[in-house]
């Protein structure tokens, strides 16, 4: 089973955490903006978008019966494997897109983030932080593999192939000449802005980012 469909079925159901990453990026999201929201699962976050925000919105989902879902809801979904990039979607033709707990599920996440900037103004990502004390503890005094809020899988099923801290997003954007216009924590549930300790005390963060 692919990570995009293991994440899709994680949107059926949403948890504690992908509620409240929908929360925040409603936030970022201008009135009537172009949206695009890659591994957009069921179209749940889209649908508030388009209703909420009179967006334009399109989804981009591997897994079929999410595809369906989507299409149920009254939102546009094309079947891709972000994997494979999104060489069918014009340069420039949105406002926003929305990665959303998925980026560290791919196997190329710096092509991925390139790919998004070259669609839309600004990227809204969503990634989970391991860096997290509890994640260090756990490696260090159990020696295990870290089971947190934001990475709830054992090590045997696990979508996420990739782990990063706050310091290596920040060091990948610097890399590809991305601006990080916000930087939010999640701490305890909720969003703290200019946290101390972001990186030793965060579980998640979101990233808008603008290019150079």
């Amino acid at each position: 089973m692919s990570s995009s469909q293991v994440t899709s079925r994680r949107f059926w159901m949403p948890d504690r955490t992908s509620i409240l990453a929908d929360e925040l990026l409603m936030e970022q999201i201008d009135r009537g903006s172009r949206v695009i929201d890659l591994g957009c699962g069921d179209g749940r976050l889209l649908a508030r978008l388009r209703d909420d925000h009179d967006c334009f919105v399109q989804g981009v989902e591997l897994n079929l019966s999410q595809v369906y879902r989507g299409v149920a809801r009254g939102v546009p979904v094309i079947r891709a494997d972000l994997d494979e990039g999104i060489p069918d979607i014009p340069t420039g033709a949105f406002d926003f897109a929305v990665l959303s707990e998925t980026l560290q599920q791919t196997r190329h996440p710096r092509k991925l983030l390139v790919e998004m900037m070259r669609v839309a103004k600004r990227a809204l990502v969503v990634v989970p932080n391991f860096g997290y004390w509890q994640v260090r503890l756990t490696v260090l005094l159990r020696g295990r593999t870290p089971i947190t809020n934001a990475l709830p899988y054992e090590w045997y099923e696990t979508p996420n192939l990739h782990f990063m801290s706050m310091h290596d997003f920040r060091a990948l954007a610097a890399q590809l000449n991305l601006a990080i216009i916000l930087e939010r924590p999640i701490i305890g549930g909720r969003p703290v802005d200019r946290a101390w300790l972001a990186n030793l005390r965060s579980d998640s963060v979101l990233y808008v980012l603008e290019r150079s």
